[in-house]
């Protein structure tokens, strides 16, 4: 009665009035959604308990992800050190998660092609996404990644990508310059994530976007609302009313249609002006940005390869490009901070690789940073393969059964079920990893000082198989490029020290509200 007296107060206040008997009803029938909803969440769950069959351990009903949304990574990697394979339970399906190496193996190369993105994923991922590399299957797959292997196999892009990187870099660098000069605070995650995006935008599409300055409103709102859209979306997979929020466009979908019409319109732009720059082909026919190789293509086949296929495509390239590079090693310089022995270690090495001294320029430096130099750095890249191992760009990644099947570890899948294989928690595993699981240690990478490669099904970061990451090397030179100027130049030193960081839940491990830290010159005495 005290809910039915505060909703007619309410709505005399505002000058309607609505009987008691009509507030109570309506209360009654919220009530009465609620419990379907709960009956609809719980019943499978209670079924799927009792169940004979010899599926995964049932460790709860679908809605304790939601629960523990935001620690979600922690949640499952607590679940995973009891069952390395487990489930929960939706209305429709088991939602499998494994982390077996033996199993990821099975579900990503062995039996490939029974482990699909799915339906329910690509419908969940299609608003963002569309029919770009990392939301669809079959033909669309096959032939964006044939075109991609194309790309990054071209020496042209390699080359055209380390100078790109590199010319990006020394922006970040005299940039936090500026402000260690200042003594301000920064957001290094924020840097890093527009410096990222600069050099995704000019080796992909062939424009120097210069988020870094912060001058371009066009190119942040872009930035801004993609993050926020990368959010979202994976709320979805929590959220059991998504698609009705999404029809009345209210809530979190209403927020997430605005962000969409904010990154189409950008993208839409991007496409349009770089057709007008084609349009001269002495200037551009031979261009090596990424963007100008699929235009060409799409002339062969527009009806298929039209621009929204094209707007697509180039959404998968930003967050590989950006994304994983840039939270990667936000992780990295966060550990630094937290380990300043493993700092030294490196700019010992990146000293060693590439003859650089206390006065050498920032300029000086990019000259000095070769191939070859990026080859020699064993260190360096064992201490980005330690932090990818704690902490995956990808925390999750999920396909659905296409028929009835049975793992490795002798677990039953049914068709229709999620299956999905956890890198967050697979790197905090003592039975893949030993004892020291948690512990951050490079030197786990390392024989006789050389970098030493493990199973891509145990280290999972990149994928595996058939849709094994084509951009792992290209990402690799990129963290590489941007670490060595960094940790050579600078030492970070966190705003608050006593705070841990914690992440944001969503397809990509961003760090919760940034990495807050002060730079300090490298040669100030």
């Amino acid at each position: 009665m005290r809910t039915a007296f505060f909703l007619t107060t309410i709505f005399l206040l505002t000058g309607f009035y609505v009987s008691p008997f009509f507030i109570l009803a309506v209360i009654g029938l919220l009530t009465s959604l609620l419990v379907v909803l709960l009956a609809m969440v719980l019943v499978p769950y209670f079924t799927a308990l009792i169940s004979t069959g010899h599926q995964p351990p049932v460790v709860g009903p679908v809605i304790n992800q939601l629960i523990h949304f935001q620690e979600l990574y922690d949640y499952m990697t607590q679940l995973a050190k009891k069952y390395p394979t487990y489930r929960f339970i939706t209305p429709s399906h088991s939602r499998v998660y494994t982390a077996d190496p033996a199993n990821i193996e099975y579900i990503l190369k062995t039996n490939f092609a029974n482990y699909s993105k799915g339906e329910y994923n690509i419908g969940v991922m299609r608003d963002l996404f569309g029919d770009g590399i990392f939301a669809v299957d079959g033909v669309k797959w096959r032939h964006q990644r044939k075109l991609a292997s194309f790309e990054f196999s071209t020496k042209v892009l390699q080359e055209f990508s380390t100078v790109s990187f590199k010319s990006n870099t020394a922006k970040l660098a005299k940039k936090i310059s500026i402000l260690a000069a200042a003594e301000e605070s920064m957001d290094l995650q924020d840097l890093l994530m527009k410096s990222t995006l600069d050099s995704i935008f000019k080796v992909g599409f062939g424009f120097d976007l210069d988020t870094l300055s912060g001058l371009d409103e066009a190119s942040n709102g872009f930035n801004k609302a993609f993050d926020d859209s990368n959010g979202l979306v994976y709320w979805r997979f929590v959220d059991l009313l998504w698609r009705v929020k999404r029809y009345l466009n209210i809530g979190s979908e209403a927020v997430l249609k605005e962000n969409i019409r904010i990154i189409d319109n950008f993208v839409y732009e991007l496409i349009r002006n770089k057709r007008e720059q084609m349009k001269d082909e002495k200037l551009y026919r031979d261009k090596e940005d990424i963007l100008s190789r699929f235009l060409m293509e799409s002339e062969n086949d527009p009806e298929n390869m039209n621009d929204e296929y094209l707007r697509d495509i180039s959404l998968s390239f930003v967050i590989a490009g950006k994304d994983t590079s840039a939270n990667t090693l936000t992780w990295f310089f966060y550990i630094l901070c937290k380990h300043p022995w493993i700092q030294e270690k490196v700019v010992d090495e990146v000293k060693r690789a590439t003859g650089a001294d206390d006065h050498t320029s920032i300029d000086e430096f990019s000259l000095k940073l070769t191939e070859l130099a990026l080859d020699k750095m064993h260190y360096l890249h064992a201490a980005l393969s330690e932090t990818l191992r704690l902490y995956p760009a990808v925390p999750l990644n999920g396909k659905c059964a296409e028929k009835d099947d049975v793992l490795p570890d002798g677990f039953k899948i049914k068709k229709g079920d999620g299956v999905g294989y956890m890198a967050y928690p697979m790197g905090r595993m003592t039975y893949i990893w030993g004892e020291d699981a948690e512990e951050f240690r490079p030197e786990r990478w390392l024989k006789n000082g050389i970098f030493q490669l493990e199973s891509p099904y145990k280290f999972i970061a990149f994928q595996a198989g058939p849709r094994i990451c084509l951009g792992k090397e290209f990402a690799y030179r990129q963290m590489k490029i941007l670490a060595a100027f960094l940790v050579y130049f600078f030492k970070f030193k966190l705003v608050d020290g006593s705070k841990e960081a914690t992440y944001r839940t969503m397809f990509t491990l961003h760090m919760d509200k940034g990495l807050n830290v002060y730079a300090f010159s490298s040669f100030v005495t």
